[in-house]
């Protein structure tokens, strides 16, 4: 008995949602933009962003201008966030930041933009166009908004972006190095040190540039030898200067002592 109610239940609502379905099938085809309007508002109310885009979709261009096509484009924008196509999300925010610069949800919105793209953000061994987009945009926000309550929010999320491009262009430094080729691997190195100074890399950075210098010497025609053994000295010690107690000394201590040797001969 049980299970035969239970049945019943599940063909109600069955038929309920093929009903539903197609009763806002049959709103979304229709002249009535009014009842479209309240339509769409109600699923997006009622969480129901995919279907509520729908009906936004329409929408936009009959109310594009008014106070209702604002509206509509905000809403649209929060509706992808929420569904977390944040690429999409991004692009009406700014859509609705710039049509509608005098809203009280402008500032909001151009921040929300630069959010999603940051969220959109990926892992550092991915490519970081996101990454480079959404600084861009959190520090226009910034120039645009320098009192805003977010601009600590956006600092931070600023840092968050330097440090996931900072671990990728170590990453690529490593990745040289192992590559053996030790001229980039320098390039990258030194690139990282100058736009990261504080990195907490450097101890192994100025290691890795001590016996790439060395390496790279060795390998080098004679003219340029004497230039790459100073190189590894001073690379040396800064190392020693910097992290005296460094677990890398020692290792580099010969390397230093052969490129000495090297230079005065």
């Amino acid at each position: 008995m049980l299970k035969k109610f239970r049945f019943i239940i599940l063909i109600i609502g069955l038929l309920a949602i093929s009903f539903g379905c197609k009763s806002y099938n049959k709103t979304l085809k229709s002249a009535n933009n009014e009842l479209k309007y309240e339509t769409g508002v109600d699923l997006y109310e009622k969480g129901d962003f995919n279907k509520a885009l729908q009906f936004f979709d329409v929408l936009r261009a009959v109310y594009r201008g008014t106070e209702r096509g604002e509206e509509i484009t905000y809403f649209t924008a929060n509706s992808y966030f929420q569904l977390k196509n944040y690429e999409i999300a991004s692009h009406y925010y700014k859509q609705y930041a710039q049509t509608y610069p005098m809203s009280d949800k402008a500032e909001e919105a151009y921040f929300l933009s630069a959010y999603c793209n940051y969220l959109g953000s990926p892992r550092p061994s991915l490519d970081q166009s996101y990454t480079y987009l959404a600084l861009k945009e959190l520090q226009e926000y910034i120039d645009m908004y320098p009192k805003s309550s977010r601009v600590s929010e956006a600092n931070k999320l600023m840092d968050d972006l330097r440090k996931k491009l900072e671990i990728k262009n170590y990453k690529i430094g490593k990745l040289y190095y192992r590559m053996e080729d030790f001229q980039a691997a320098i390039t990258s190195f030194e690139n990282l040190l100058d736009d990261y100074p504080d990195t907490e890399f450097q101890e192994e950075i100025l290691f890795y540039i001590t016996k790439a210098y060395y390496t790279y010497a060795e390998k080098s025609i004679y003219s340029k030898k004497m230039e790459r053994y100073e190189k590894t000295v001073e690379s040396y010690n800064n190392l020693v200067f910097l992290y005296p107690e460094s677990k890398y000394i020692k290792e580099v201590a010969s390397i230093n002592k052969n490129a000495r040797s090297k230079i005065s001969n």
